[in-house]
């Protein structure tokens, strides 16, 4: 049996009462997010959806912890694999979907790692760890759309 782990986070936002439209009121998508011990994290909507353009939004930070999670669990199995990886870059593509009712989704997030190792006898193996890597990733098993690895590796 495994073990849980709680993860707690403080949303911040107010009301800015000078933003009107007819008779319909706009809110503010700007709001702040604090996790203890951490820098404040100012968050908006996408400009797509009326946000502040220069703040994260949820869609940046879901595409940023699928990339990251990624990452973390595929150094973790080349370490157990005996991998030494020199460099690792993503640059990382996610699709949202919305439909007519307001209403949307993610329906698939690319991954293009690019990966560096030392050793060239094992660019096979170390390619085929993504797979595992995301077999592991707590993001990837959170999420109900699919992850797609496009990788490369090269040897220094």
């Amino acid at each position: 049996m495994g073990f849980k782990h709680l993860f707690k986070a403080k949303l911040n936002w107010f009301s800015n009462e000078n933003q009107e439209v007819s008779t319909s009121k706009i809110y503010s998508k700007s709001h702040s997010i604090t996790i203890e011990g951490k820098p404040i994290l100012n968050v908006s909507a996408a400009k797509a959806f009326k946000g502040d353009p220069a703040l994260y939004n949820p869609e940046d930070m879901l595409l940023s912890s699928v990339v990251s999670c990624h990452m973390m669990s595929y150094l973790y199995v080349c370490a157990q694999n005996g991998i030494e990886v020199v460099s690792y870059t993503d640059a990382a593509e996610a699709t949202l979907e919305v439909l007519e009712n307001g209403s949307g989704r993610f329906i698939e997030v690319r991954l293009f790692p690019q990966v560096i190792i030392r050793n060239k006898e094992q660019v096979t193996e170390a390619v085929s760890l993504h797979k595992k890597a995301n077999e592991l990733c707590f993001i990837a098993n959170s999420c109900n759309f699919p992850i797609v690895h496009f990788s490369s590796c090269e040897v220094v």
